[in-house]
């Protein structure tokens, strides 16, 4: 049986966009942020030599290089102010959350509602200053030693160390607002247009190789294929649910009786979303962003850490498989779905799980569920961000057609239409509750008159 909601929602139109003005003014504000960061991509940091740059880039493309101008949007192969992207933020996020599991008192912190979820955030906020200005002055050090720099000394690394670090804040700040006055989380938002923006140049690259003969036209033919079949295959998992059956007992308020009612407590086969996947990937390019534009002086540490983290490298997808499912798993208990808050609500709310006591049993039958679930979940994630990156570094595809990408890209897609259908869907419920009232009022209005007369 359809419910109401579920009807309405199936109804929703997008015609219906025009007549929902907080929306369409979410949406705008939120597009004008995601131009703002696109046009700080190409102000370039002062005293990069713009040549040498470029021919570095060149050949750092087909290397790790390529993975950190992907999740940059570019600014990183151009050096512009967001050269560091969000990746500091995220990575600070990871320290704090993995703090917050470890250390009593931030652990207390995050039961404190809305003042600890402040706190935990103005630590990231200190985090992601401590991390960008650590590397931002490797950067600009490593942009001296490959000899990418007109001037260097301390001056170009100061002014590079602000810039930096200054960029970094702001696309934190940008994500931020786009979260709280725009639509869609606002973070992944920044990554997704850094991917799409470059996409096209990527596209034609990739075609053009195939027509001076460098890709096969059935490499090119199987790489479309591929891609298609992961959208679809991100889709159908994204929207796989397992259903928990609640019973809800009969009750009494004041001399009537309600039957008791039923309804399904929906699991997501991957409640984290495209947050471990990113998370991996920020790891992965932390410890080795300095030592990309280091070129020859790179110490005997940092050549070893390239040589065996590269992409495609057995130790690199190793470590990417194991942190997307520590991360899935970690994510999940910690942030998306909590047994223990979920038990309770429903133990508030007189539900329970048919043959299982509300409370702490109910909480453990949650844990017991969800850890099963997330095995399907975790290899899900693992598979759609590995095999294509195993394909792609065999047949030199670019990095825009790998598996994290792809996620990345429908994941938040999805993600954003479903909050915007939401929104489509509160607005329509005000406007039937507004005709309910103004329906009240006229017939009140004609009793009255109908007495008068």
């Amino acid at each position: 049986m359809v419910s109401a909601a579920e009807q309405m929602a199936a109804n929703t139109s997008w015609a219906a966009l025009g007549k929902a003005t907080d929306l369409r003014n979410r949406i705008l504000f939120t597009l004008a942020l995601l131009i703002v960061y696109r046009l700080g991509t190409w102000i370039p940091v002062p005293g990069i030599d713009g040549v040498a740059l470029r021919e570095f880039m060149e050949g750092a493309a087909a290397g790790l290089g390529g993975i950190l101008s992907m999740f940059t949007g570019g600014a990183l192969g151009r050096m512009g102010i967001f050269a560091l992207g969000i990746m500091p933020y995220i990575s600070a996020s990871i320290i704090v959350q993995l703090l917050g599991a470890m250390v009593p008192a931030l652990e207390q912190l995050k039961k404190e509602g809305e003042q600890g979820r402040k706190k935990m955030n103005q630590y990231t906020r200190y985090g992601t200053v401590a991390l960008a200005t650590v590397q931002a002055y490797g950067l600009a050090v490593s942009l001296e030693a490959g000899q990418l720099v007109t001037d260097p000394g301390m001056f170009f690394r100061f002014s590079c160390l602000i810039t930096l670090v200054g960029g970094t804040m702001f696309l934190m700040w940008l994500g931020e607002q786009i979260t709280a006055r725009g639509i869609g989380n606002g973070i992944s938002l920044i990554i997704f247009v850094g991917i799409v923006a470059e996409l096209p140049a990527a596209l034609a690259q990739f075609f053009a190789s195939g027509r001076s003969g460098a890709i096969s036209p059935a490499v090119i033919v199987g790489v479309i294929v591929m891609v298609v079949a992961v959208i679809a295959f991100v889709v159908f998992m994204e929207r796989a649910l397992r259903k928990i059956h609640i019973q809800y007992p009969r009750r009494q308020v004041g001399q009537k009786f309600y039957d008791g009612g039923s309804s399904h407590l929906p699991v997501k086969v991957n409640p984290a979303g495209v947050i471990p996947a990113i998370f991996a990937s920020s790891l992965l390019l932390l410890p080795t962003t300095i030592s990309t534009f280091s070129g020859a002086q790179t110490g005997p540490v940092m050549s070893t850490i390239l040589a065996y983290f590269g992409p495609g490298q057995p130790l690199y997808l190793l470590f990417f498989v194991a942190m997307i499912v520590f991360f899935a798993y970690f994510y999940t208990f910690n942030v998306s779905f909590k047994p223990d808050e979920v038990a309770d609500n429903l133990k508030n709310q007189n539900g329970f799980v048919p043959g299982i006591r509300p409370g702490k049993r109910t909480a453990e039958y949650l844990e017991y569920v969800v850890n099963r679930v997330l095995v399907m979940g975790a290899a899900y994630l693992a598979a759609v961000c590995l095999l294509p990156e195993i394909l792609r570094n065999q047949f030199a595809i670019p990095f825009y057609f790998g598996g994290t990408s792809v996620l990345i890209v429908v994941s938040v897609t999805m993600d954003t239409i479903q909050q915007v259908q939401s929104h489509l869907l509160a607005h329509q419920y005000e406007g039937l509750i507004e005709k309910s009232q103004l329906r009240g009022k006229n017939k009140k209005r004609g009793k009255k008159g109908a007495a008068r007369r």
